[in-house]
């Protein structure tokens, strides 16, 4: 079995998409429109195949994914490798001039893993490893 994607809902979804289009060097399929249920997404795929993300709007949603991860249930992050620590450092620089917040300096992990995190614009977090 594989996971052959992850669906992350947003109010702003050119936004979002433009956003890991840009950062994470995704590819959008043409935007897919439900106009009876107002639904609206995309799906973006990444160079090595596997796993893609679909963006999802509706109108009227409610945010909550502002709330601190330790303090809900559901999806805590998503992480991309890119490689190497000096991509790490280089994206978290990138990131940071740009004006997106950064969550947590590169380092490295209890767990081994040489990372940074970052929140996209709307507030979901993003882990960058290795």
């Amino acid at each position: 079995m594989n996971i052959t994607h992850i669906a992350i809902w947003t109010n702003d979804l050119e936004r979002l998409r433009d956003f890991y289009c840009t950062y994470f060097q995704a590819t959008s399929n043409k935007k897919y429109t439900n106009p009876v249920r107002k639904f609206e997404s995309y799906i973006l795929s990444f160079k090595n195949g596997g796993c893609s993300l679909e963006l999802m709007y509706l109108p009227n949603l409610t945010n909550s994914v502002h709330q601190e991860a330790k303090n809900r249930t559901g999806l805590a992050h998503i992480a991309f490798s890119v490689g190497s620590n000096e991509a790490v450092d280089a994206m978290t620089r990138q990131f940071r001039e740009a004006g997106y917040k950064v969550l947590g300096e590169p380092r490295l992990t209890g767990d081994g893993f040489y990372e940074s995190v970052i929140a996209d614009p709307d507030g979901n977090i993003v882990e960058i490893t290795i």
